[in-house]
């Protein structure tokens, strides 16, 4: 898949790719999940010299730190129990190609500093081993995260995060690009009709996409196009039938649906209230501790500097610590 989309901000991603393509340059790719970074980092990958080597992935937060670790570098034979052979990390299997780092800031701070030194060093160490391997990988990371507000807490290393962000792509979430959806459907009815004729999408669907606040982004689009395919069976048109049920019962953007949406916002603006007095409570509690405060609100760490922020309570922090 090609990046589609007229949208300014599409336009101005493919610029960027052209030119840091042909570079070893590092980027940081951000947005929302399934707005396409790592086809944003298949493209520059594509479109670089490193074009016939490989393209290899992987997601820094689906694997645990002890595993991640050992996927990226690789190991020694007896290097810790299972270890019968020697493996390559994905560091070697990328070696003159590209590897993608998707949902760096899931890294533990231990594992970035081992990032870094790759970055800076061009080498390598395999887990329970000593010598030094040379590589040459050129890394793209990506994240839906705040990076900058990661590391104002210490939870993502500065050095490490000025690597990554030489070059940055950020892409917006499909709901600020909405223009460009006729043109994503066109693209993945024509993928999901190569045996069979392409079907028409009636205009109500088109209404509804418009007033979808699509917080899936492009996969979401993807997923409800592939399934009523399924559903059309031989019929040759997408009704909103095909579509799922929070589709079919959206109300319009008018009328009695401004109501609706008053109190959907009344009731979203009372759970805020509430969790930020919890919040402020588990501070004044724990005299501005935040990990104790996570532990009495049930929450992680990391979940309540995120919380922290959102709601914008440094201020309130500092008059309890």
């Amino acid at each position: 898949m090609s990046i589609l989309g007229k949208h300014p901000s599409i336009q101005e991603i493919k610029a960027l790719i052209q030119k840091v393509a042909p570079f070893k340059t590092t980027c940081l790719i951000t947005g929302e999940s399934g707005t396409g970074k790592e086809l944003v980092a298949k493209s520059i990958h594509e479109q670089s010299k490193r074009k016939q080597k490989k393209f290899v992935t992987i997601n820094c937060g689906a694997i645990p730190e002890n595993l991640l670790e050992s996927e990226l570098f690789g190991y020694v034979k007896g290097a810790f129990t299972g270890a019968y052979q020697e493996k390559k990390g994905l560091f070697e299997e990328a070696d003159g190609g590209t590897l993608f780092l998707d949902e760096i800031g899931e890294m533990s701070l231990s594992l970035q500093s081992k990032l870094l030194r790759v970055l800076q060093e061009g080498e390598i160490r395999k887990v329970g081993g000593v010598a030094s391997i040379s590589i040459d990988v050129r890394v793209l990371a990506a994240t839906l995260k705040d990076l900058h507000f990661a590391v104002t807490e210490k939870l993502f290393r500065e050095d490490l995060f000025y690597r990554l962000n030489v070059m940055s792509l950020h892409l917006p979430p499909l709901r600020e690009r909405k223009e460009d959806i006729p043109e994503l459907v066109e693209y993945f009815l024509v993928r999901f009709s190569q045996n069979r004729t392409k079907p028409h999408v009636d205009s109500i669907v088109f209404k509804k996409f418009q007033q979808y606040s699509w917080p899936g982004n492009i996969r979401e689009l993807e997923n409800i196009l592939e399934r009523a395919m399924v559903l059309i069976g031989t019929q040759n048109e997408i009704s909103i039938e095909h579509l799922p049920q929070h589709f079919r019962s959206q109300v319009p953007l008018d009328g009695a649906s401004a109501q609706v949406q008053d109190e959907v916002l009344s009731i979203k603006k009372r759970v805020q209230t509430l969790e930020i007095d919890l919040i402020k409570k588990a501070l004044v509690q724990t005299s501005g501790n935040r990990t104790h405060a996570a532990k009495i609100l049930e929450i992680s760490h990391r979940a309540l500097l995120y919380k922290l922020k959102e709601y914008e309570l440094s201020d309130f922090l500092s008059t309890t610590s």
